[in-house]
């Protein structure tokens, strides 16, 4: 077993390989730290024995506030309690709430006992819920009762009208076949859903005595957790990770950041995404040190008191999470003498908010990185050390026991500096997709290398830089849109003959998404009626912001829509420019 010092690595020369050979954009991390051969479970137990009386985690909002021995036995009594209710290895079960320490819980409460974590969005709605919870057949969900607008109690029973009836942990239930067993969240009793107290409290001898003997008999390779990221061809795609993936990502993510025991950090990113569950708090494990959760999710003020208050040493964030901290109205009464790192990710980085990042908020040391979540996510990222010129204009050079190359059109590898598309290959990418072997095989091909679809460059020092997407993914606020499974939704609606979205600048949000509509013959409907026609049913943050009604639709002579040009029209009607970042 691979072991982790207890002070920051070395960060003072660059690893092995990180520079391109023969001028190629191809470039490898090296062998030359060691992969972690070990589970989630197995992380966990280790870094408690070593670290038990160091503070581990800070539910801020919910007044939690554990040791790294305290986590354990509660993630203990919960893997206990699930065990009491019947689920086993491989087993699929969801968990749909917001930044709470039941979520955390569940993360390693299910990697204990082996079973699969299935991450659902909490701004998922009815048609996105029914899809996820079946597509991977979830035998249990553990669910919020609310948030902010979310009921997510309501959304499952219109789902599942069968719980009003079924005993608890018995659900069937015709729209949801797989799923038996509902947990919710708070003190309320709801019929046919267990609370997840007793969940918790469930747990006897018995069961607490299997935990070692199952946790053994786990292996690194074994899927552990399963991820929706949404398709370009409409339906989102379950990918799905191993203890291997997540726990080596989330240690060479922590070296990068030449983590300790001694950091605290601030996660105000969600944890359903990788961005939360993996940098943030697989991360923290790796490495012993803390985590703190200002609140169920984003609050520029809260994040800034939490971070003063509990003396944290690292912040995570999109940019636009960044540009709000900076701009809130009592930046100026905060301490952020203890700052030091972090990772901004998840979206290109404006210039300027990476240099006021630095100097307002002394994270000197503060951290870009880029991947996917078929990649664990990530395959590049900037050292603390690394110029601030290339931490601003690139996103960092290729980590540990990754390799990656761009390609062009006909898959071979370019030039340095030249652009094309970015593939990544080694430990982090993904199993596959769940239960669908051929968008796995068209992501993933038969040398193992994954097609990001993302268009990069890569310089003669090995850093890359984002320049475009192979296909037309944008990104508002830090979340993956895929304009695909917007249209595929649109589609549905009587009215709607021909649909194109697209993204257009957002000064705030980076991108904002806009719709082309064009109406069957005789039908009515307004910007209004669209715009609701979409509430309930998918994400907020896939609403367009923007939707026009036209005659014909821009295409090619082979019939394409030129989505360039509905773009290029937009930004002129609105007065829009593109925004320069790094």
């Amino acid at each position: 077993m691979s072991t982790i010092a207890s002070t920051g690595p070395d960060l003072t020369r660059p690893a092995p390989g990180r520079r391109p050979a023969d001028n190629l954009a191809h470039v490898s991390g090296g062998g030359a730290v060691a992969l972690l051969d070990e589970t989630i479970p197995a992380l966990l137990a280790r870094t408690a024995a070593a670290h038990g009386d160091r503070e581990a985690v800070v539910f801020s909002a919910q007044d939690v506030r554990w040791t790294y021995a305290e986590f354990a036995a509660e993630v203990d009594r919960l893997a206990a309690g699930l065990l009491a209710l019947g689920l086993d290895k491989g087993d699929r079960i969801g968990i749909w709430a917001p930044n709470r320490f039941e979520w955390l819980l569940t993360q390693f409460a299910t990697a204990r006992v082996g079973l699969i974590m299935v991450n659902i969005n909490p701004a998922y709605r009815l048609a996105e819920l029914e899809y996820a919870l079946n597509k991977v057949a979830c035998k249990a969900i553990i669910t919020a009762a609310q948030f902010k607008t979310s009921d997510y109690l309501g959304m499952l029973q219109t789902l599942a009208p069968e719980l009003e009836r079924a005993t608890p942990g018995d659900l069937r239930a015709e729209k949801l076949p797989h799923l038996r067993i509902v947990i919710r969240m708070g003190a309320e009793r709801t019929p046919g859903m267990f609370n997840f107290d007793d969940v918790m409290a469930m747990g006897g001898d018995a069961e607490r005595a299997r935990l070692d003997g199952i946790a053994a008999g786990l292996t690194p390779d074994d899927a552990i957790n399963i991820q929706f990221t949404s398709g370009t061809t409409g339906a989102p795609k379950g990918a799905t990770l191993t203890h291997r993936n997540i726990v080596n990502n989330a240690y060479f993510t922590g070296r990068a950041m030449a983590f300790s025991e001694r950091d605290k950090l601030c996660i105000p990113v969600p944890l359903y995404h990788c961005f939360g569950m993996v940098l943030g708090t697989l991360a923290c494990v790796t490495a012993g040190a803390a985590m703190v959760f200002p609140g169920e999710a984003f609050e520029p003020g809260e994040v800034l008191a939490a971070a003063t208050a509990e003396r944290c040493t690292a912040l995570h964030g999109v940019p636009t999470m960044f540009i709000a901290m900076l701009d809130h109205a009592d930046f100026g009464r905060f301490d952020y003498s203890a700052l030091r790192t972090g990772i901004m990710a998840g979206a290109p980085c404006p210039i300027e908010v990476m240099k006021r990042v630095v100097s307002d908020m002394g994270m000197g040391e503060v951290t870009i990185a880029y991947g996917m979540t078929e990649t664990s996510p990530v395959s590049f990222q900037s050292g603390v050390d690394d110029p601030l010129d290339k931490r601003v204009s690139t996103v960092g050079r290729i980590h540990p026991q990754v390799e990656c190359k761009v390609i062009d059109a006909d898959g071979n590898t370019v030039p340095v500096g030249e652009r094309g598309e970015l593939c990544t290959r080694g430990y982090s990418v993904m199993q596959g997709y769940w239960g669908d072997r051929e968008r796995t095989d068209d992501a993933i091909d038969a040398d193992g290398w994954m097609h990001t679809g993302d268009l990069a460059t890569i310089d003669a020092e090995g850093y890359c830089n984002i320049v475009g997407r192979v296909k037309d993914m944008l990104i508002r606020g830090g979340e993956n849109v895929y304009p695909r499974e917007i249209e595929e939704y649109l589609y549905r609606h009587p009215a709607v003959q021909e649909v194109q979205v697209f993204g257009v600048p957002d000064p705030k949000y980076g991108e904002e998404i806009c719709a082309w509509i064009v109406l069957q013959p005789g039908e009515e409907i307004d910007e209004d009626g669209v715009k609701a026609f979409c509430q309930g049913q998918i994400a907020h943050y896939k609403i367009p912001r923007y939707v026009r009604f036209v005659e014909v639709l821009p295409m090619t002579v082979t019939g394409k829509p030129q989505k360039f040009i509905m773009r290029a029209r937009m930004l002129d009607e609105l007065g829009l420019s593109e925004a320069k970042t790094a």
